[in-house]
């Protein structure tokens, strides 16, 4: 096995197994799984999907998962760290617009097994751009840490493009009327621009009537809009105070939030429990929703 740190804002890890070994619940923020060799099963969550040679998986944090392995298999894992969102000091980048981005994968990501590439080209990016990785932490080691930060942003940006080709929600997947994914898409990009999300701005942009978005959204979602906004915002409230070190103040101001009563009332409402006990038991209590461990 080795371990390459990437100094912290990443860690890259190549191995290569036979069986497969136990390893800590918690990734850190999430982790990007690249097949370089072997074949056999992924489970996460207890469903499984078949991997072999260039498959390509990404790892949600608290969610359970293993890898049955059937031929030696030579696994590449990208780990995107939380402390990359806190210790920022000597890296050059834009903090907010880079947990953004890594905000909107872990939160529109639907967490089932299989393959998260959708056509080859990306794929073969991705390869290329891990290969890269993999050479530059080898050889220049601190040194590297500006390139292997611009070379996983581009990994970002092509996760978020694969994403965006699936549906939101399983439902819509078997619904021939194809506005719905994309209002979820225009929805997920925008959550934290309030005025965009005012129906009257959703009725213009999909050019349906003011009073049928609602009653439309509802039929398709089987949740209303508003509340829809709600838990899309909370997961990444969620996100952001496990992974970042966001004021209350910050996570309210960019959310859309009137203030941090606001926030907190809202969160108390929707999650059960006051921010601050998310704060100190929020692994615990995303794992009792149905994460196990492996």
């Amino acid at each position: 096995m080795q371990v390459l740190e990437a100094y912290k804002p990443f860690e890259v890890q190549e191995i290569e197994l036979t069986d497969w070994k136990q390893r800590p619940v918690k990734n850190n923020f999430f982790e990007l799984v690249l097949i370089k060799n072997g074949k056999g099963t992924q489970c996460i969550n207890y469903n499984d999907y078949e991997y072999e040679r260039g498959s390509i998986f990404l790892l949600p944090p608290l969610k359970c998962h293993s890898f049955t392995i059937e031929k030696s298999t030579h696994f590449v894992f990208l780990k995107f760290t939380d402390s990359f969102f806190k210790n920022v000091n000597k890296i050059n980048i834009d903090r907010n617009e880079w947990f953004k981005e890594a905000s909107y994968i872990l939160s529109n990501y639907n967490q089932l097994p299989g393959d998260i590439i959708k056509n080859e080209v990306d794929r073969n990016y991705l390869e290329n751009l891990v290969g890269m990785i993999l050479q530059e932490s080898r050889s220049y080691g601190e040194e590297s840490v500006s390139l292997v930060t611009s070379l996983m942003t581009s990994i970002l940006e092509i996760l978020i493009r694969n994403i965006k080709k699936s549906s939101y929600f399983e439902a819509t997947k078997k619904n021939s009327d194809d506005r719905i994914t994309k209002m979820l898409t225009y929805i997920n990009e925008n959550i934290d621009k309030t005025e965009l999300l005012k129906v009257e701005n959703l009725a213009n942009v999909f050019m349906m009537s003011p009073t049928y978005v609602s009653e439309y959204f509802k039929k398709q979602v089987s949740m209303s809009l508003r509340e829809y906004i709600i838990k899309a915002k909370l997961k990444l409230v969620e996100i952001r105070l496990l992974n970042s070190d966001f004021t209350l103040t910050q996570i309210a101001d960019d959310l859309g939030f009137t203030d941090v009563s606001h926030l907190s009332k809202t969160f108390k409402r929707y999650a059960g429990t006051s921010i601050r006990e998310f704060k100190n038991n929020g692994e615990y209590m995303l794992l009792k929703r149905g994460a196990c461990v492996v």
